[in-house]
Formats: C-alpha cells, structure tokens, sequence
C-alpha cells in the first residue's frame, strides 16, 4: 500500500526541498555564503563552482570575504559576481574580495517577506496538484479493478496525511524565513 504513496512523497519532499533552494538566495541583510553556491568563475577554461576555487568566509554579519586560492583569479571571481543576478558589488584589495551587504529598509523587509509568502504559496500549490494527481490514479486503478474501495479511501486519507504534513512544513519554512528577514 505504502509503496503507492512514495512517488508522490518524495514529489512533495522535491516541492519543499526547491522552496528551501528559492529562501537560500532570498538576501535577508545578513551575510549568507550560499548566496554564492550557484556563481561559476572560469577557472584555465572551465566552468568551475567557486567554492572550488577559493575560500568564502563571513568575518562579519553583513560582510562575506573571498580569498582565491590563486591570486590571478581575482579578477575573474570579480566578474563572476557581477555577472550574477544577485545584485551584489563586490570590492578587491588585489588578494581578497569583499561583499558588503547593506542593512535593508523597513520597505525592502516588507518587499521580501510578500516574495517569501509568495514562493510559500506555490510550493502549497505544488503539494496539492500532487495530492491530485496522486487521487486521480488511485481512483484510476479502483475503476479498473487493481485496488478495491476501502483501499482508495485508505490511499486518498493517508495521501491527504501526507499533504498536511508537507504543507505545515511549507508553514514552518515560511515563517523561519520572514522571521529572519524582518529582523533588524
């Protein structure tokens, strides 16, 4: 019975885990190095993850620090994070390159928890068109014989089950979220 329901579990932990991926590179004021995971530097040629080529701390809470392990690729880290779309301006004393976060305005906090609801919003959306589709098989497969009534009963309660779990973590996720952004 429950083997019914994992394909649809692990489609509702994709909806919840790519919300988490959306609130990573929501800029909160704080100096978060994640923000950085998805920049690309051309490393002799290639494409390589930054992390891979250089060391990314944060010494304070609005400020990441980014020290190449070579220092000709300054220049080229540089550029990468301008080209992003984060919107970021980094600054170089020729070895290390620094990112300062500005504080946000109370307007901007506003902007970014109704993008926070909003990404919250579709990630439920996500969850319920599973739990749909997850419904319309299950009474599928009872029309054609293969479960009978009190098995579809079972399979819709224990998919609704599922649906209210992930969307409380939805809630939950929303919540962290706007808590740390509105913040000061």
């Amino acid at each position: 019975m429950n083997e019914k329901l994992n394909v649809y579990e692990e489609k509702m932990q994709k909806s919840l885990a790519n919300l988490n991926d959306e609130y990573t590179n929501i800029r909160a004021g704080r100096a978060n190095p994640h923000l950085l995971d998805k920049i690309q530097v051309d490393y002799y040629g290639t494409p390589t993850n930054l992390q891979s080529v250089a060391n990314i701390s944060v010494p304070e809470a609005r400020i990441i620090q980014i020290q190449p392990w070579e220092a000709n690729l300054v220049k080229d880290i540089e550029k990468a994070i301008i080209a992003s779309d984060l919107g970021l301006t980094p600054s170089n004393d020729g070895k290390i390159i620094r990112i300062v976060f500005p504080e946000l305005t109370e307007e901007r906090r506003k902007e970014l928890s109704k993008d926070v609801k909003k990404k919250a919003e579709n990630a439920k959306v996500a969850v319920r068109n599973i739990r749909r589709d997850a419904n319309d098989t299950f009474k599928k497969q009872n029309k054609s014989n293969e479960i009978t009534e009190d098995e579809l009963k079972q399979l819709e309660a224990e998919t609704q089950k599922l649906t209210d779990k992930y969307v409380a973590q939805i809630d939950s996720a929303m919540d962290d979220k706007t808590k740390e952004i509105m913040t000061i």
